[in-house]
């Protein structure tokens, strides 16, 4: 068996208000998009490449700690690597997400920031840096 794609569903409430982030904010752009009886509506951004990131308990608040300070993040949190992290940053919180840490350099080589997003979505912004 191969796993072909990596897709993670996201029920918004304001589904309009969500697509708009993710779409024109962070700028994931329409891969599909579907309607159906009812008022259903679905639409598939293009997140690039995906990956699934299993961390234990120990790992997460060690990341927490790094980012942010203290334990923040919920069951799960969204991470997207995009080319700035100041500008998408600045972006994400115009464009209606909560900021909870600012870009943070962490030992990874990696500057960070985290927000609470539309549809309750807990996000990772992060910039991969040229190591040292």
């Amino acid at each position: 068996m191969t796993v072909r794609q990596l897709r993670l569903v996201v029920h918004a409430e304001d589904y309009d208000e969500a697509l708009r982030f993710f779409r024109d904010v962070l700028g994931m752009p329409p891969q599909e998009a579907y309607s159906g009886d009812g008022g259903a509506e679905v639409t598939i951004l293009d997140a690039g490449r995906a990956t699934l990131e299993i961390a234990n308990s120990a790992q997460a608040d060690m990341i927490d700690e790094v980012e942010v300070g203290r334990r923040v993040a919920p069951h799960f949190r969204v991470a997207l690597e995009v080319d700035d992290c100041v500008v998408a940053s600045e972006r994400a919180t115009e464009g209606g997400a909560v900021p909870v840490a600012p870009p943070t350099r962490t030992p990874w080589s990696s500057l960070n920031a985290r927000f609470d997003a539309p549809a309750d979505v807990h996000l990772t912004l992060f910039q991969e840096l040229a190591s040292d």
